[in-house]
């Protein structure tokens, strides 16, 4: 008789895909908390908001900072160890900083746990696992992993607001590590490491299974290899500097201080988190839809037009924020569309760049940059706020880095066509 085999009607990596987008949503409530948190946090311990700014700086030069040692602890222990691991890490920072009543717990625990923990479940294990399961699509599933940072946003937002405000700040850390503890079962459940784990190929390329490359030695080494040989290139700085203006006008700015220049334009700060929930919902579609433009366009004209709506957006706020309702509404709407947009044309140039075998590394590098950004206007914000009394400088600052970001993007990857032009 003869042997037939059935393919299978779902490719496993869709399902490795569905446990990474559950990881990313609920590590980004340990990137959502601080926006809620910066205020009663520091009316509580009569700290400045440069003060508390300072705390939400180090996390997220942290969650940077690891992005490119986590790739490549993803190539030497796995994806699944390394995910248990980060939410391991986020649970226990957030859960034990109930307790913490000095500066320097704070550091420790929000700055140094959090920030590693949420830095090994980032943007960068998207990337990782866009890379190592697909060939077709990826593009599109890199823009739903982006996008479920977004998504995260929109249902921890509105539920920790509301929780600090009934229950004091305490409530929130809580909810998240509690979050990160319901993530743990599932990665031990369904997440493997490479598609050779269940008999298959990456989705999109025929053929038998195929046994990944084993990858031994230091991975903190291999990261900083990489990123030498990466450094010698021209586009690697275009990349890093983009996403550091990317990071600077997201995650540090908006991120952390939206709900707080709200506040002091007499806007309450569950209708502010609400409006960024909002903008996460926008998110979503615009990120998802970004993938899928990925796939198809010029990805340098995508950003181009990503980073110059943006800052745009960034400077029509100060107005937003002190007329009518409609203002602010247009501004949602608008940033929301392109809050993390970048993320997929930011990656597919990485990988056509430097190859799929250092993509994930170097695109480490480049999300370390998007965070310096972020943190350096995470800090520099609050030190803006607490000197001028408003964040309107803030903010015009950032609409100006977005639209030189615009102008930057562009000769990304042209000196790789100029090469390949002369080789044929």
């Amino acid at each position: 008789m003869r042997a037939t085999t059935t393919p299978p009607r779902l490719h496993y990596a869709w399902i490795v895909a569905g446990v990474t987008f559950f990881t990313l949503l609920a590590a980004a409530g340990s990137r959502a908390a601080p926006g809620v948190m910066l205020l009663p946090l520091g009316n509580e311990f009569q700290w400045s908001r440069a003060t508390v700014s300072s705390i939400v700086s180090i996390n997220i030069f942290l969650y940077g900072l690891i992005g490119p040692f986590a790739a490549a602890l993803y190539q030497r222990f796995g994806l699944r160890r390394t995910m248990m691991a980060a939410m391991a890490l986020i649970a226990g920072g957030y859960g034990l900083s109930v307790v913490a009543t000095h500066y320097w717990q704070f550091v420790v625990l929000w700055g140094v746990v959090v920030g590693a923990g949420s830095g090994l479940a980032a943007t960068v294990l998207g990337a990782a696992v866009a890379n190592r399961w697909f060939t077709q699509r990826r593009g599109l599933v890199m823009g739903l992993l982006t996008a479920s940072a977004a998504t995260g946003q929109l249902i921890f937002l509105p539920s920790l607001a509301t929780v600090v405000t009934a229950h004091s700040w305490r409530g929130a850390p809580l909810v998240v590590a509690g979050a990160a503890l319901l993530a743990l079962p599932l990665i031990g459940w369904l997440m493997r490491d490479n598609p050779y784990d269940v008999g298959q190929r990456p989705y999109g390329e025929p053929g038998a299974a195929v046994a990944p490359i084993t990858t031994t030695g230091n991975p903190a080494k291999r990261a900083i290899v990489v990123l030498f040989e990466a450094a010698r290139m021209r586009d690697f700085w275009l990349l890093a500097g983009s996403f550091f203006v990317c990071g600077a006008s997201t995650n540090g700015l908006i991120g952390t201080h939206l709900i707080s220049a709200a506040f002091d334009c007499g806007i309450p700060e569950v209708r502010a988190a609400s409006l960024l929930a909002a903008m996460g919902l926008l998110d979503l579609v615009g990120t998802t839809a970004s993938g899928w433009l990925s796939d198809r366009f010029n990805c340098r004209y995508l950003l181009f037009s990503y980073y110059g709506l943006r800052g745009l957006s960034l400077l029509f706020l100060p107005a937003a924020l002190l007329g009518s309702p409609a203002g602010l509404g247009v501004f949602a709407v608008f940033y929301g569309l392109d809050w993390i947009a970048t993320v997929p044309p930011t990656v597919k140039l990485t990988g056509e760049v430097f190859g799929r075998e250092k993509a994930s590394i170097v695109f480490g590098w480049v999300v370390a940059s998007h965070q310096v950004g972020a943190a350096f206007a995470a800090y520099g914000a609050g030190i803006l706020r607490t000197t001028t009394g408003s964040y309107t400088l803030a903010f015009f600052s950032a609409g100006a880095l977005c639209v030189i970001a615009a102008l930057v993007v562009l000769p990304i990857g042209r000196a790789r066509i100029s090469r390949l032009s002369a080789a044929t």
